[in-house]
């Protein structure tokens, strides 16, 4: 039963991905862990592909809408990208299985990389669903603490295998003065680049089984087409009090599931 969840999780998905722009490896790590049984390292790699793959298909559609800022994108990208290359290929492998004991209890790899999932999830909701009047310009003399911030994010991307949608569409939005919509299309192509690039990381050092991958990114992308026909039927600031609702709940659930569970 908890299978055929996963896999109807899989098209969720893909419409979660189409709507939001984002949130799709919210989704996806959390299926494969605890309704597919993965351990958190494989789904997270598994995560990158399935969340590129389907967001390459929304980045094609989103493209022929003109819904994409391509030097945004690019911009936000190549900074991002290198940090999720190097997290997954050099800091990942090397967490101890076990980082300390506490008495009877014990902190395990997988256990605090999903904290930090959730900790992160947590903490772009808020910034999400707060109402904010301040606009953020970027000056020229700031461009390189951006460039520095955009690298950390992909570091951070990489520890716990998100595209990073719900990190870049904020940041889309508050700095690059994006409309909703249009940060979303551009997430999509953000989220494609860090994601496939950071699964090029795991491939060397991971055993895929290539025959389930494909069929659930195959469902995942069936997703995108339903979510982004969905899309265009939502209000936009229902649409960003959605999107922040949602990962908050997902924050809470996992943070529950990890420490009281």
């Amino acid at each position: 039963m908890l299978e055929i969840l996963g896999y109807v999780g899989a098209l969720f998905i893909g419409i979660v991905l189409g709507i939001t722009g984002g949130g799709g490896s919210i989704l996806t790590v959390p299926i494969l862990v605890y309704l597919l049984n993965f351990n958190f390292v494989i789904a997270s790699a598994y995560s990158l592909f399935i969340v590129g793959t389907t967001s390459a298909f929304g980045s094609f559609q989103n493209f022929k809408k003109g819904s994409i800022d391509s030097k945004t994108a690019l911009q936000f990208a190549i900074p991002s990208v290198l940090g999720v290359y190097l997290s997954r290929k050099f800091i990942v492998p090397n967490i101890p299985d076990t980082l300390f004991y506490f008495g009877s209890l014990q902190l395990t790899k997988e256990t605090f990389l999903m904290l930090i999932f959730a900790v992160v999830m947590l903490l772009a909701s808020i910034s999400m669903l707060k109402e904010s009047k301040v606009i953020v310009k970027i000056e020229p003399q700031n461009k390189y603490w951006l460039i520095l911030q955009l690298f950390l994010v992909g570091i951070l991307i990489g520890l716990i295998g998100a595209g990073g949608g719900f990190l870049i569409i904020p940041a889309l939005m508050k700095l690059a003065k994006l409309p909703i919509r249009k940060a979303i299309g551009t997430s999509l192509l953000i989220i494609t680049i860090n994601s496939l690039i950071g699964f090029l990381g795991d491939v060397q050092t991971t055993v895929i089984d290539w025959e389930f991958l494909l069929t659930f990114t195959a469902l995942s992308v069936m997703g995108i087409f339903i979510g982004l026909f969905i899309q265009k039927y939502i209000n936009e600031k229902r649409l960003k009090k959605l999107f922040g609702f949602f990962i908050l709940a997902m924050a809470v659930f996992i943070i529950y599931k990890e420490i009281f569970s």
